[in-house]
């Protein structure tokens, strides 16, 4: 599935009985990687605590289950500039959300690095927010204990998946797991 917009990760020995309940949400694929799983949605929140309710249900999913990372955006890239450009004009659209606020970037990557370094690119994404949201006139600030939001990158190949969570999104959603 080339356009997922949802990564699952798997513990191990859980990977078909959580193929198998996921296919009851949507379509959801094997990935090209040890214990992922990709899925595509028109709305990937609903996915979410769709999983969520099935791991309610049936707790033996939820110990199958690592995380389910949805996205709020998702591109496909080339090179380390072109996946640079593009984080960074979706990380400008939440600007207002972040202005003033606490927040931390995380990126997990999968398959070819492609030259994205992942402390380098975190510090990208970081430098990003902070410039602009000084530039705004509402500095915030990196912070890694318990900050207003986290911008979440995932990376299968040369698709990325973007979201933004806030604290409160992370309390609820217990199967998000940004870090």
């Amino acid at each position: 599935m080339k356009d997922w917009n949802i990564i699952v990760t798997i513990y191990q020995e859980g990977f078909r009985r959580a193929l198998r309940a996921l296919q009851d949400v949507g379509p959801a694929e094997r990935g090209p990687y040890h214990n992922v799983l990709v899925m595509k949605a028109d709305d990937p929140m609903a996915v979410l605590e769709s999983v969520e309710r099935l791991t309610e249900e049936r707790p033996a999913l939820y110990d199958a289950i690592a995380r389910v990372a949805p996205a709020m955006r998702a591109f496909d890239f080339s090179s380390t500039e072109n996946f640079k450009d593009n984080a960074k004009s979706f990380l400008l659209e939440w600007l207002p959300s972040l202005a003033g606020k606490s927040f931390h970037a995380r990126l997990h990557q999968r398959g070819p690095k492609l030259g994205l370094h992942t402390p380098v690119v975190e510090r990208f994404l970081n430098d990003v927010l902070i410039e602009a949201t000084a530039k705004a006139g509402l500095p915030g600030r990196i912070s890694f204990t318990d900050p207003d939001a986290v911008i979440v990158i995932d990376t299968v190949d040369d698709r990325a998946g973007l979201a933004m969570w806030t604290r409160e999104d992370i309390a609820r959603h217990r199967l998000l797991r940004p870090d």
